[in-house]
């Protein structure tokens, strides 16, 4: 019956929307279309002004426009027999009137709406004056009471409800087509750069408007050249009671198997501060905010006893404490056991107009228990080798990690800006493994058990100061930059292995050993740039940079014989390196008013030069590479442009995969560093084409682009007689990855829905050595997502989600061991809000793996649900009973394919839990709507709702 269900409630909304659907169509005889002129009292057009239609029985909002650069408006799809027409216009008086449909045909033609300039500024505004959308030159501005959301909703489910705005099931947001990468909340910072945790925290109903815009980079903000850099940011206005009050949320649940879950926000802002706490505690795999430093588990005393599947997995730099954090989900099921727990703090304030204060403090602490067993199928040209490895981990991790930014303006002319970070992590793991290796027939070659016990601890830190001058002459600047880090881990482990080898010279080999090891990274730059007008639109911009990596790393391997232990030199090391670069270059750039054009080239003089002391191995090395780039922007209008991108960066190799030391972490798979390793050259050309139509809300987003790597760092591989495998990193000739997506967005108003496509593919051409044979190798991903929503006033909410990725990968050396895989993963969710006090939510994925290869065919399908009853005056509270994963599917699964190998990971996960929790919204202005002058027809008194 159970199982059923997500069928059942799918098929019965595609039926509602059918009806729908029939009963629209029945009705288009008789729609009309209404069409007009906006223009100022000069007779001039306005572009951009929005067109408002209402009922003018409860002002709920029917439809609405933009007018075009001529005045025009148009919209379409109109059934009403009457209509309060509202156009409104920034700077301008708002105009109403009532309108009714046309008597004979299906076209109502306006005469010419003529908009009166505001001659005073009101300090307060009046109903009349809300449009649903407004735009302001390069940015757009959604008003948040005319998208009814559910009480207790966060600004994430506001996002969901803006036309051109789409929000994925794992809260990553896209405007207009483009991802955002910032949230601002009232122009400030709030929690760093990451946008979920204002998405995932603030309340929607304490924001006045949310403002999308392309926010130009801070060296284009300070000397006043468009650069062409963009990102697309999202600020979001707070209403005037929440500026001057205290609010947030606090929730705390609990279940049957103690399970629990505990998290909240509280914030209090006014015009020169901002103070925000956020807290959770959890043992049910839930995450409250995300930040982007996941804990690598693999990462201690260079990943001792990561293996996976006969894999060791390196930690490139940074040693065993990582950076830990309360772990991100970047689309995959999150698998283990984990119990979370995260405090935050956020400060903003302004001291007075020239100073500024951001900072934020975390503190996270996880515990993360993982069962997992992978199958991997390795392919080399002298045979294939089956892997099989099952292992179970327990990994233990405290981050407390501090950001600070001060903007101080000196006087008009100078500026002087600090940003510092500072991260302690403490980490412990326990990992038990065992590995099997067979070959093509299934003859065992040789079997491993491991042990790895790692302690680790680390702290990083660094600052940048920033000191700026613009002179008199307009776009004559000078600015010079400064960067300093450090960082310093420290880690002691120990490995216990029994390695039985089988075949005509069966042996057993026990490794017990000790091993302690200290990293020490020092690092120093400066950057100067200085901007000189060249007249006609036209600026010179010279740079210079200069940077210098200092890395140290004492390993030290003891073999435990008995009580003793014993120094084990081949695998011990002490190394010390030095990397340093010169970059001097010159950009010109060329502004005009609808493109912009910058062009540049740099001269990078590389030496690397380092020392391993028990070896003697020297390592000097010096790389001269010229460095051009380009960027071009063109806007046809304010909603509409294309990007040209051309850069051109070098790699150096990390301090890893310098060292020419073994790394024994799975004795059955040997890492093994090169110091002769050399810088990898990378070209990046990417194009982009956005496009949203206001008016229709049809938003077009296309992406291409192209990456060239000369001199690639790839991982070469040899096996020898007893299947022991061997990595060494080297460098080949090239590497070509190369891409692109496609994403088209549009409503059905009809049927109140809306449909977004998105296409996409991705080929990577790299070469790789396997058994000191150079091999080519092809792969190609082809895929599209799908979505679809149906959201009928603030009572249903409904949506269907497909994501499918095909993978082929094509070898020169045997093109019969080419691997076709394929990652489905659909998805529907449906929200009903009833009987003013209720809401019902439900979401069901069904994850799909295939492999055309190995015959491995699995599903996962997953299924939450929760029925909440709102209490309290104002719906303050909110009591709510769930369940998830009630089909009660406690595992994970992974699929992925690489150069000589296909494998599938399944992992332990959460089953199924009931929860009955309650969430009181706390607010010391529960009415945030006191302060609006309601004028006019009563009428409009219910535009808001």
């Amino acid at each position: 019956m159970i199982q059923h269900l997500p069928t059942r409630l799918i098929t019965l909304f595609i039926c509602l929307n059918c009806s729908l659907f029939s009963s629209n169509t029945h009705a288009q005889k008789s729609n009309w279309i209404l069409q007009g002129v906006i223009q100022d009292n000069l007779s001039e057009p306005l572009n951009s002004a929005t067109v408002t239609l209402l009922d003018p029985n409860d002002s709920t909002l029917i439809a609405f426009g933009v007018s075009n650069a001529q005045g025009q408006f148009q919209i379409k799809g109109l059934r009403e027999e009457k209509l309060l027409i509202q156009v409104a216009f920034l700077g301008f008086e708002a105009y109403h009137k009532i309108i009714q449909k046309p008597t004979e045909g299906n076209e109502l033609l306006l005469d010419t709406i003529t908009l009166i300039e505001r001659t005073t500024e009101l300090d307060e505004f009046t109903l009349e004056d809300i449009a649903p959308i407004t735009i302001k030159k390069d940015t757009i501005e959604y008003h948040a009471d005319a998208f009814k959301t559910q009480p207790n909703a966060n600004v994430e489910e506001l996002l969901k409800r803006l036309p051109g705005v789409e929000v994925d099931q794992n809260g990553n947001i896209k405007a207009q087509g483009e991802t955002v990468n910032r949230i601002l909340v009232d122009g400030k910072e709030f929690f760093g750069t990451d946008p979920k945790i204002a998405s995932k925290n603030l309340l929607a109903e304490a924001i006045e408007k949310v403002q999308i815009l392309d926010r130009k980079s801070e060296q284009a903000q300070f000397t006043g050249i468009d650069d062409g850099q963009r990102e697309k940011t999202i600020n979001l206005k707070l209403k005037k009671d929440y500026k001057n009050g205290f609010f947030g949320n606090i929730s705390a649940g609990y279940g049957p198997d103690q399970r629990y879950s505990i998290q909240g926000n509280a914030n209090k802002f006014t015009e020169n501060q901002q103070i925000s706490f956020l807290g959770l505690s959890n043992n049910i795999n839930e995450q409250g905010f995300s930040i982007d430093n996941y804990l690598n588990f693999q990462g201690g005393i260079q990943g001792l006893g990561a293996g996976g599947a006969g894999v060791v997995r390196i930690t490139i730099g940074g040693g065993g404490a990582g950076s830990a954090g309360i772990p991100i989900n970047n689309g995959q099921r999150l698998n283990g056991i984990m119990d979370s727990h995260g405090y935050g703090a956020n400060l903003n304030q302004d001291f007075g107009k020239k100073t500024q204060l951001r900072s934020s403090y975390f503190l996270n602490n996880l515990n993360h228990q993982i069962s997992q067993s992978t199958d991997r199928l390795n392919f080399f040209p002298s045979g294939n080798l089956i892997s099989q490895e099952s292992s179970i981990q327990d990994n233990q991790s405290t981050n407390h990690k501090i950001n600070a930014i001060i903007d101080h303006k000196i006087d008009s002319l100078n500026s002087f800006r600090s940003t510092s970070s500072a991260q302690l992590n403490l980490t412990d793991r326990i990992a038990r493994s065992e590995t099997v290796n067979r070959d093509d027939e299934g003859n065992m070659l040789n079997s491993g058990n491991r042990l790895n016990l790692t302690t680790g601890s680390g702290y990083q830190a660094n600052t940048e100061m920033l000191l700026r001058h613009r002179f008199k002459k307009p776009g004559k600047t000078i600015s010079a930059n400064l960067t300093f880090g450090l960082s310093l881990d420290e880690n002691e482990g120990s490995l216990y292995a029994e390695n039985e080898f089988f075949g005509d010279n069966p042996s057993l080999e026990i490794i017990q050993q000790e091993q302690i090891q200290k990293n020490e990274n020092f690092s120093y730059g400066a950057n100067i740039s200085y901007t000189e007008p060249l007249g006609g639109r036209k600026y010179l911009e010279l740079v210079y940079n200069i940077r210098q990596n200092r890395n140290k790393v004492n390993q030290s391997v003891f073999d435990r014989e008995g009580e003793n232990l014993v120094f084990n030199e081949p695998l011990s090391n002490h190394f010390n390196a030095l990397y340093t670069y010169h970059r001097p270059g010159a950009n010109v750039s060329y502004n005009a008013g609808s493109y912009n054009i910058v062009a540049g080239i740099a001269l990078q003089a590389t030496t690397l030069n380092g020392e391993t002391y028990l070896t003697q191995t020297q390592v000097n090395n010096s790389f001269q590479n010229l460095l051009p780039s380009m960027n071009m922007n063109y806007s046809f209008s304010n909603t509409k442009n294309l990007t040209l991108n051309y850069q051109t960066n070098v790699n150096e190799p990390s301090i890893q995969q310098l060292q020419p030391v073994i790394n024994n972490s799975d004795p059955l798979n040997i890492y093994i560093g090169n110091p002769n390793l050399r810088p990898a050259y990378m070209h990046s050309m990417r194009i982009n084409y956005n496009s949203f139509d206001m008016g229709k809300f049809i938003n077009l987003f296309a992406n291409m682009f192209v990456n060239h790597t000369e001199n690639s760092i790839v991982n070469a591989q040899s096996i020898d007689d007893r299947q022991i495998r061997t990595i060494i990193p080297v460098n080949v000739k090239n590497n070509t990855v190369m891409g692109g997506n496609f994403n088209l967005g549009f409503p059905l108003k009809a049927i109140h829905s809306r449909f977004n496509i998105g296409p996409n593919f991705n080929h990577n051409r790299s070469f790789t050595l396997l058994n000191d044979l150079e091999d080519q190798i092809k792969i190609l991903n082809l895929g599209g997502n799908f979505r679809y929503d149906f959201t009928w006033k603030e009572y249903i909410n409904f949506g269907l989600a497909a994501n499918i990725s095909r993978q082929n990968t094509a070898y020169n050396f045997n093109p019969q061991q080419n691997q076709r895989f394929i990652n489905q993963s659909y998805s529907t969710d449906l929200g009903l809000n009833f009987l003013q006090k209720y809401s019902f939510n439900t979401k069901y994925n069904l994850l799909r793996y295939n492999s055309q290869t190995s015959d491995f065919d699995e599903s996962i399908p997953l299924l939450n649900i929760s029925l909440s009853r709102f209490v309290l005056k104002n719906n303050m509270g909110e009591v709510k009973l769930s369940c998830d994963n009630l089909l009660n599917q406690n595992i994970g699964i992974a699929q992925r394919a690489d150069v000589n190998f296909i494998e599938q990971t399944v992992t332990n996960n959460l089953g199924r839990f009931y929860m009955l929790s309650f969430t009181y919204k706390m607010n010391n202005k529960a009415n945030p709507l006191g302060n609006i002058r309601r004028t006019g027809s009563p009428t409009m008194t219910r535009i808001m709702n």
